[in-house]
């Protein structure tokens, strides 16, 4: 797994990423983003293209090595300085509500303590601080959520951790982040099973 994990399943995820549907997303989604952003599972950093004027920093951590080598290439062309970091979600070594904004594209899929990291995304964040998120996980249909499961048992082992079959926006909210904006739909390209998505932000309370 060691090369496929380090250095195939990073150039596969840049290539296919850049996709322009995603690209859709990743602009209509981090538009919310303001101030000292985190940006956790940072990946080759496709979302720096879309932060706006309002981001003065941006720090990315990626725990992947393959996918932190291809976002060296291109993290220092943008006009906010860009720090990365080889860092997990779960314990996040920053102080409590040292930033404004954290962001999250197709990235709570693949963690594998959830609740822990969202617990340490609201640490991190500011009082009155947003937690923008872009993923996909279960969707309504229980028909669906079936093979979502069935399906995640091996998508978790080819695609470095990654699961279809979270409930996103419960598990947000459990964590005592305060959802202000949702948007659920199918993407467009992708089968049912795999492209449910959860789009919104949600606000530390002050």
């Amino acid at each position: 797994m060691g090369i496929w994990r380090d250095r195939l399943w990073p150039s596969l995820c840049h290539k296919a990423m850049q996709a322009a549907r995603h690209e859709r997303h990743r602009a209509s989604s981090v538009v919310r983003a303001q101030g000292r952003v985190l940006e956790i599972g940072f990946g080759t950093g496709l979302n720096l293209a879309h932060y706006p004027a309002s981001v003065t920093h941006v720090t990315g951590i990626e725990p992947n090595p393959g996918l932190r080598k291809l976002a060296v290439r291109t993290m220092h062309e943008y006009e906010f300085p860009v720090t990365l970091l080889d860092m997990n979600a779960e314990r996040l070594l920053f102080d409590e509500g040292e930033f404004d904004t954290v962001v999250s594209t197709w990235t709570l899929c693949s963690i594998r303590d959830l609740d822990r990291a969202l617990a340490e995304t609201r640490r991190v964040l500011k009082p009155g601080g947003e937690f923008i998120f872009f993923e996909h996980g279960l969707a309504p249909d229980p028909d669906l959520q079936k093979w979502q499961r069935r399906i995640s048992r091996v998508t978790k082992h080819i695609f470095d951790g990654c699961t279809i079959d979270r409930q996103i926006a419960d598990r947000v909210a459990a964590a005592g982040l305060e959802i202000v904006t949702l948007n659920n739909f199918f993407a467009e390209g992708v089968p049912r099973s795999e492209g449910y998505i959860y789009a919104g932000a949600a606000r530390k309370r002050i």
